[in-house]
């Protein structure tokens, strides 16, 4: 899909920006520099555009192959949907009905109210719940008056829960729930690079208890109704945000199927390297791939940068969704899903209702069930066959839900090398990688490997690094920041 590109009232050419890479940080890039006036050109590999955000429609079913919601509290996300136009689209989840349960003991306990982070909005939900015997409750409460700890070096995110929290709290209610996020193992997770917000409570407040209760205080007396459930999805599935991007692209050159092979710095500019076809030649480059995409590209041209982004971890994972005629599930209520910490020794880490958790997903008398596989230390699980995953998945679900019926179809979708992770050091690697890309002028690298992986991060992150190309660019009108 190619436009025409803006004309400039002055006679120099308009600079060239290759993006490499059509997922959604790509996509917020290339908006960005169409947006600016700049000639643009998008090379992703792939015969689609998206990237992990990936939506089937079948009959009136709308399966999420990849994630199936946003975080509404921050910004980046809401604003593109409204930039493409979508917002009269959006939904909430699912009002009333049970929430999000976690799996002890092979018995699904509900998750304490208010709990969307590591840390419940309400400790005092925490008092009543089974995911806690009465020491782990004690040790929870003791967490009032442990002092803040101030070191500056960084931390494991599983080391500061299980100093600030104890071991129980950890293993019962912070694990699952990170494996949900980063897939990750939480003793090698950064703490500054994930949950830097946990490390300024416990420093502003001195704990994490003592924050709850102050920002809570603080709450008191606004006014206003929340319009937004925390997390959102759109009427279609997050897929109509791709495709609003891409019918946003107007001015842009979309090349999909078109894998980049090399870049090259050519004095002035860079020219991309393509498995078919001619060599592209730009003034410069953002490179929105996954990382150890990234370094291959950049291995001939720039050999340290290479390592650095090669040593950045990735977790493979995979998700199994399956439709049930509603009648088989008879009473089972398993609310918008459940999380499944390691202890449980399962394959599963977390399965979604996602017929219960957004409207619209499944057809009258029908669920539809999203289970998700794939973590740290456990990437064994994914060297089954389709058919195996499924057979898994269905055995569990009946396992922990009692749902053991045919399912009328099933999907698989495999994300190879799929979620980074930012282990300790993460933020040292970081800088080192800012300093090495610092010898290429222009060239700038966008995506979930490096500032965030959530779908709001990326889009932030994409227009971020956009707006670092246009700076170093002599672009015909443009006043710099």
């Amino acid at each position: 899909m190619a436009g025409s590109n803006p004309q400039s009232n002055s006679d120099r050419p308009l600079p060239r920006v290759a993006v490499i890479g059509g997922g959604i940080a790509g996509l917020s890039a290339a908006l960005t520099l169409q947006d600016a006036g700049v000639d643009v050109v998008l090379i992703e590999s792939s015969d689609r555009l998206g990237g992990k955000i990936r939506t089937e429609r079948t009959g009136d079913y709308i399966i999420e192959a990849g994630p199936d919601s946003i975080l509404s509290y921050k910004p980046a996300g809401l604003a593109m949907i409204e930039r493409v136009g979508l917002m009269d689209r959006v939904i909430n989840t699912r009002e009333g009905g049970q929430g999000t349960s976690i799996l002890h003991r092979g018995r699904l306990q509900p998750l304490p109210e208010g709990m969307t982070g590591l840390v419940p909005a309400d400790v005092r939900s925490l008092s009543t719940t089974g995911l806690l015997s009465w020491r782990g409750k004690v040790r929870l409460a003791l967490e009032y008056f442990l002092p803040a700890s101030r070191k500056a070096t960084d931390e494991s995110v599983g080391g500061f829960v299980r100093r600030r929290l104890g071991d129980e709290f950890y293993r019962n209610l912070a694990e699952p729930l990170l494996s949900g996020i980063y897939a990750g193992d939480a003793d090698q997770l950064s703490l500054l690079a994930t949950f830097p917000r946990l490390r300024e409570q416990e420093r502003q407040y001195g704990g994490l208890v003592r924050s709850t209760l102050a920002q809570r205080r603080n709450a008191q007396g606004r006014s206003g109704s929340r319009k937004r459930s925390p997390f959102i999805s759109l009427e279609g599935g997050l897929g109509d945000i791709i495709d609003g991007l891409a019918a946003a692209l107007t001015g842009v050159d979309i090349r999909t199927g078109t894998p980049a092979t090399a870049i090259h710095h050519t004095g002035n500019g860079y020219r991309i390297e393509l498995g078919a076809g001619a060599p592209v030649d730009t003034d410069a480059v953002v490179l929105a791939t996954p990382a150890w995409a990234a370094a291959g590209l950049l291995r001939r041209m720039a050999p340290q940068l290479s390592w650095e982004l090669d040593a950045i971890p990735y977790v493979s994972t995979a998700t199994i969704t399956a439709a049930y005629d509603a009648t088989a599930a008879g009473d089972m209520d398993v609310g918008r899903g459940f999380v499944i910490p390691r202890a449980e020794r399962r394959m599963l880490t977390a399965v979604t209702a996602s017929s219960s958790k957004f409207p619209g997903r499944a057809p009258a008398g029908a669920l539809l069930i999203r289970g998700y596989a794939g973590r740290a230390n456990d990437q064994e699980s994914l060297d089954r066959s389709d058919d195996d995953l499924a057979a898994v998945f269905r055995r569990e679900l009946a396992e922990i839900t009692g749902l053991a019926a045919e399912p009328r179809f099933t999907r698989v979708y495999r994300w190879p090398r799929a979620l980074p992770q930012y282990n300790l050091g993460h933020p040292g690697r970081m800088s080192r990688i800012e300093a090495l890309s610092t010898e290429y002028p222009g060239l700038v690298l966008a995506g979930a490997a490096y500032r965030g992986v959530g779908i709001p991060d990326c889009i932030q992150d994409g227009a971020a690094r956009a707006r670092d190309v246009l700076d170093r660019l002599d672009i015909p009108g443009r006043v710099h920041a």
